[in-house]
């Protein structure tokens, strides 16, 4: 399903300027229709009573989710968010979190993707549904 192709040293190249890097997420799986990802449960992640920042559950949710419509968007097209929600469903203190984005809808003009986040257990800790409206990208636009 996807249109562009990456590998995930492209996608976690070092050197790139993002909250995703800043905050550790790295990509570790591609499949045909969904993308993975890690993300440690640390100082940058934490709220002060220690438990992983929903903030932080969002921002996984919303790279994974982009990233996975970025690359199901034709050629000269890219996403930008319209609206995401989350459910946090468990608290998480230490190690890493790991997300999963597959597509609900994808069409010409919006996607909608479902987002998974685990813990090191495979249990769920949020749950969260990214839209996205696909549009021309600059160069293509100009």
């Amino acid at each position: 399903m996807f249109i562009k192709k990456f590998t995930l040293s492209e996608l976690n190249a070092p050197g790139r300027s993002s909250m995703a890097q800043h905050l550790g997420i790295e990509f570790t799986e591609l499949g045909p229709d969904f993308v993975q990802a890690r993300m440690p449960v640390d100082h940058r992640t934490q709220q002060p009573m220690g438990l992983l920042h929903g903030g932080a559950s969002v921002v996984l949710a919303e790279t994974l989710g982009s990233v996975a419509g970025w690359m199901a968007a034709p050629e000269g097209f890219h996403c930008v968010g319209l609206e995401i929600n989350a459910n946090h469903l468990r608290g998480v203190t230490s190690g890493f979190v790991y997300g999963q984005a597959s597509p609900l809808h994808v069409g010409r003009s919006t996607q909608v993707w479902e987002i998974k986040i685990t813990n090191e257990e495979g249990k769920l800790v949020c749950v969260s549904r990214l839209t996205v409206a696909v549009v021309p990208s600059a160069k293509a636009a100009g």
